[in-house]
């Protein structure tokens, strides 16, 4: 690893997967003018999906058919979501993160049952994340909204605009 923004992944004792390729017929990442705008990642891991069913709020009842996953582990969800993002934006920055001057927007998308209210708490572990690593830089306009299902029954999904410094 190097440079400032790996230099801080490390301390917080987080690393980026060793691959994480595309599940359908899309670019993982696309450069327009000085902005990179980066596909879809689920909560996947190495090609594996950890996370997957809906996630319900604390408290709630569970219904009988599952998987569920709660609020805490959602967040752990968000937060792979957004390392697999740092994954492709390694590759698309040519290997060096320090290319990134901040991010643009977030989308995030949490799998959840009707009434489900607080997918902005889940997707602020992908927020959280960045402006850990970027700063201010790291602050960004964002979208959290609950979908009735994602790709691989994944129980979370964060996409994002970066622009390049």
């Amino acid at each position: 690893m190097g440079g400032q923004i790996e230099t801080r992944l490390q301390a917080l004792g987080l690393a980026l997967p060793d691959y994480c390729a595309p599940r359908a017929n899309f670019l993982p990442y696309r450069i327009e003018g000085g902005l990179i705008f980066m596909a879809g990642q689920i909560c996947e891991w190495n090609g594996e999906v950890p996370f997957v069913g809906p996630v319900i709020e604390d408290g709630a009842a569970v219904p009988a058919s599952g998987p569920y996953i709660d609020m805490v582990t959602a967040q752990k969800a968000a937060q792979m979501c957004a390392l697999n993002l740092l994954f492709h934006l390694r590759d698309a920055c040519g290997g060096n993160l320090e290319a990134i001057r901040c991010v643009v927007r977030l989308g995030g998308f949490v799998n959840c049952l009707p009434g489900f209210g607080a997918a902005p708490a889940v997707i602020n572990a992908a927020s959280d994340l960045f402006i850990a690593l970027l700063g201010e830089e790291g602050r960004h306009a964002r979208t959290a909204v609950g979908v009735a299902g994602l790709p691989a029954n994944a129980s979370v999904e964060v996409d994002a605009v970066f622009a390049l410094g």
